[in-house]
């Protein structure tokens, strides 16, 4: 019977509208308000699982299986670039589908040709020439897969291209990027006086007070990479927000994306989902949260500058707890967007409205209604039965972190492992670096399977096992009932490839 059911639910999904799953990282009920006109739209890209798995049907089907919960993980003798790990496991019952998508892609960086202007949702031209870039993202949706599986498979095109437009000066890595560049693109040089020498011997010195009339700031081209990665998650939100006019794209995602190029890797990071490198067993956090607690500040002040966001049905200051009718005159804790501690201030009858971040820890929301305040999409997601956005309060900003690959030696057991909360919700980093470096350990260093390996390792891990009273972690604990995306990627992984 419940195969069955599956079987009608993918049917219709794969074939048309995406079902709106519930998330807990929303309260209100998916789907009311949030489909308005998009049921007669196409979907953008049909669902499915990344394309690495190479799944067929019946595997699709497979995967959807809530009771069971099978983890899917690469197949013997598919290669993914650098020998990379990876598994994934469907939610315990949240929603219909695994929300979570991930994509792995090499692409070459190349000045952009006249014919492709667009060329992101073009694929890539694939003649091998130009610079290395390799791509990873875990992209965690709720309220829907349209945002995530849209951002899997274009937002690493839209860097690529981004790159490209700077390919002149990636080229050049030991010059400083021009300040000013021409309307075709090229350096532009300020006027020079006839005999000037254009580069001054002492790259800190101030040249000839006439050419350098006051003091210039050196951007490195390590920073003006960040820059691209930045906008090119901007980009992709609005490519969202533009395509929803034409097409059934739901919800939204939180975005993680690990980028190689040129010898250092750029984590960069919208949402809840978490990156770390594991180094000789010790752990380097590469990526931080972007939660209503973790953004508390940035929210309440938002809503301070801007109170008609907050639709008078929210107060920007947060209190312990709600306040009721009889306590308005009485003095009560409180905290703003000016305060990291707490103080006590006169309750008046403008504080009794909602708080706009309320909540603890995996159950603070904002509005009431999103556990995540960075990611892409979430257009038209508003508080539950009214008409106030959320997306206003939510960034689709990445924050950058760089790591040098060439000024570290690393080993076979040196990985990056980038993962969803799922993952996260129950296992520490130290638990996750701790599985990972015994488990590889374990293995034989020439198994070209041992980094998917490590990854299913670590996800059965957090998933735990099924018992009578849910799914249980080998110390009793409750084991993560959502979605669950690990990629285990090897450091030493751009040398086996050269």
């Amino acid at each position: 019977m419940m195969i069955s059911k599956v079987k009608n639910a993918m049917s219709t999904l794969v074939g048309g509208m995406m079902p709106h799953g519930h998330h807990h990282h929303h309260n209100h009920h998916s789907g009311e308000g949030q489909t308005c006109g998009q049921d007669s739209l196409p979907p953008r890209f049909p669902y499915g699982r990344p394309d690495f798995l190479e799944l067929t049907p019946e595997l699709l089907q497979y995967s959807t299986e809530h009771a069971s919960r099978p983890v899917l993980t690469l197949k013997r003798g598919s290669r993914l670039p650098w020998r990379t790990g990876y598994a994934e496991v469907i939610n315990a019952g949240k929603s219909l589908l695994n929300e979570d998508q991930a994509s792995c892609e090499k692409l070459f960086v190349k000045k952009p040709g006249g014919k492709h202007r667009n060329s992101a949702v073009l694929e890539d031209s694939g003649d091998g020439t130009g610079i290395p870039l390799h791509f990873w993202g875990v992209f965690d949706g709720h309220a829907g897969s349209g945002a995530a599986i849209m951002a899997s498979k274009l937002l690493h095109r839209l860097i690529r291209d981004r790159l490209g437009e700077i390919c002149h000066l990636l080229e050049n890595p030991g010059t400083a990027p021009p300040i000013c560049l021409a309307k075709n693109g090229s350096p532009y040089q300020v006027e020079m006086k006839k005999g000037a020498t254009q580069e001054p011997e002492d790259p800190d010195a101030v040249s000839d007070s006439t050419i350098r009339f006051h003091m210039e700031k050196v951007v490195s081209v390590e920073s003006l990479v960040m820059g691209v990665i930045e906008s090119a998650f901007k980009q992709m939100d609005d490519l969202i927000e533009k395509e929803k006019t034409s097409y059934a794209i739901s919800g939204g995602c939180c975005a993680l994306a690990a980028i190689h190029l040129m010898g250092k890797l750029y984590v960069a990071n919208a949402g809840d989902s978490r990156a770390i490198i594991i180094r000789n067993n010790e752990v380097i956090p590469m990526t931080n949260e972007f939660t209503p607690e973790s953004e508390r500040q940035r929210l309440q002040y938002l809503g301070f500058l801007r109170p008609e966001l907050l639709g008078n049905e929210f107060t920007h200051i947060e209190f312990p707890r709600r306040i009721q009718h009889s306590e308005v005159g009485k003095k009560m804790l409180y905290r703003d967007h000016t305060m990291t501690g707490w103080g006590y201030k006169t309750i008046i009858e403008d504080d009794l409205k909602f708080p706009l971040i309320y909540g603890e820890g995996k159950k603070a929301r904002v509005m009431a209604t999103i556990g995540v305040t960075r990611g892409l999409g979430d257009h038209d997601l508003k508080v539950y039965n009214s008409n106030i956005y959320i997306k206003p309060f939510l960034s689709c900003v990445p924050e950058v972190k760089v790591y040098n690959l060439d000024e570290n030696k690393h080993g076979p057991d040196d990985v990056l492992v980038m993962g969803t909360d799922g993952l996260w919700d129950v296992t520490t980093d130290r638990e996750a670096a701790d599985a990972v470096s015994a488990f590889l350990s374990g293995c034989d260093p020439t198994d070209p399977l041992r980094y998917t390996l490590a990854a299913q390792d670590l996800l059965m891990r957090s998933r735990g096992v099924l018992k009578e009273r849910g799914w249980r972690l080998p110390n009793d604990r409750l084991g993560s009932g959502d979605d669950i995306t690990v990629f285990v990627i090897p450091l030493a992984g751009s040398e086996s490839e050269t």
